[in-house]
């Protein structure tokens, strides 16, 4: 899809990752059949799951919020802790495995481990492995990374039952060295969380540089009712077509393409419903379309104020716009609403350079965002290779 040379507008960009398919039949990374074969070439033993481990299944039991005592012992579900209660059935060391309301690919944390007093649901399964024979955390590093697809069944509510898990077979080397594996896992994870929070939070940091701007006060304000056109766009959302000549806003974050233009100004665009998620504004310059609740806003006081500087304005009163919505379910925002929003007024000299300042901290916002991002997803690849080389007996 290509736009207009003169277009300018703002959106944050969405990268959609899909998994990969074998239409061959072989295995995938990650799939338990791969680790398998791998475990046979190194020479380890393979065992099915339920011959290395106790199932406890038959002592959990579920507890109704309304009927939850608040207590000090950690409650489990299918992924984690959901609240705490003043009984346990449990008091040692276990490892869970989400039933139903987990994941099971490659990466996701199926299998967690718990210790101590705490009580479990029965959307987990509940191990205690027979540690002559495998560690806790070989078993969990093992589950977690494989993609344990193939044992689930079920379509509305897709569930590892019992049976299947029983069956999933597990590379078991000699304990020396399942010791040895996950002790250089533990440390290799250990530094590379320390890597992704210092990056989550370096990531953090540059977006609040970018609020700190925004959020700068001018001593002069003026309706923004006073200054504007306010229109909406025509369209149902579902306008949208593949490979369309011209953007289509809707309240999406996304811009999709549409074949025909009703507006070809300079505008503010501005969602007015949060039907696909929070509130969002962009800014635009050239032939467009536009949904039936996306506020188009035009200028009629040039003098006054410039689409940039007012583009940042909007920007910062999104979080209002928010709390002043109104609807049960979906949010909307009234046009009143709009026009009663009070941006700051400054001189048209002194907006010039705070949009000069804002364009310069986002640009800078964004790339180190980027980097940021492409580092965190480089420590993600490495956790992943490093499982992989520790069930492919590389490590």
């Amino acid at each position: 899809m290509s736009f207009p040379n003169n277009a300018t507008f703002e959106t944050n960009a969405k990268n959609d990752s899909h998994p990969s398919h074998n239409s061959h039949g072989t295995a995938r990374r990650g799939s338990a059949e791969e680790h398998q074969g791998a475990a046979v070439k190194k020479g380890w033993q393979t065992k099915k799951l339920g011959d290395l481990c106790d199932v406890l299944d038959h002592k959990r039991k579920p507890i109704t919020k309304r009927d939850r005592v608040t207590g000090e012992y950690p409650y489990y579900g299918a992924t984690g802790v959901l609240d705490h209660v003043a009984g346990y059935l449990f008091d040692e060391k276990l490892v869970l495995v989400g039933e139903d309301g987990a994941k099971w690919g490659s990466g996701e944390n199926t299998a967690f481990a718990v210790e101590g007093k705490c009580w479990v649901n029965n959307h987990a399964h509940v191990l205690r492995p027979h540690r002559s024979a495998v560690q806790d955390n070989w078993l969990i590093y093992y589950l977690s990374h494989s993609d344990l697809s193939e044992f689930v069944s079920g379509l509305t509510v897709p569930k590892l039952n019992q049976g299947s898990l029983r069956e999933i077979p597990i590379p078991v080397p000699p304990l020396p060295e399942q010791q040895r594996i996950v002790r250089i896992l533990d440390e290799a994870f250990a530094s590379l969380a320390t890597a992704k929070a210092n990056a989550e939070k370096n990531l953090q940091n540059a977006r609040a540089l970018f609020e700190s701007h925004l959020h700068s006060e001018h001593a002069d304000k003026a309706f923004l009712g006073d200054l504007v056109n306010i229109k909406t766009g025509k369209l149902d959302a579902n306008a949208a077509v593949e490979g369309g000549q011209y953007p289509f806003f809707t309240c999406s974050r996304d811009i999709f393409a549409i074949d025909t233009f009703a507006f070809d100004c300079e505008a503010i665009l501005l969602a007015g419903n949060n039907a696909v998620g929070d509130f969002n504004v962009k800014h635009y310059n050239g032939k467009f379309n536009a949904y039936q609740r996306t506020y188009v806003i035009t200028v009629n006081e040039r003098k006054r104020v410039l689409y940039r500087f007012l583009y940042f304005e909007m920007l910062k009163s999104l979080k209002a716009f928010k709390a002043q919505s109104v609807g049960a379910g979906t949010k909307f925002l009234k046009l009143g609403m709009i026009k009663d929003l009070e941006i700051a007024l400054p001189s048209l000299d002194e907006q010039q350079r705070i949009v000069s300042t804002m364009d310069s901290v986002r640009e800078e916002t964004e790339r180190l965002e980027s980097l940021y991002q492409r580092k965190l997803a480089a420590l993600e690849e490495l956790k992943k290779s490093l499982l992989h080389q520790a069930f492919s007996g590389a490590l």
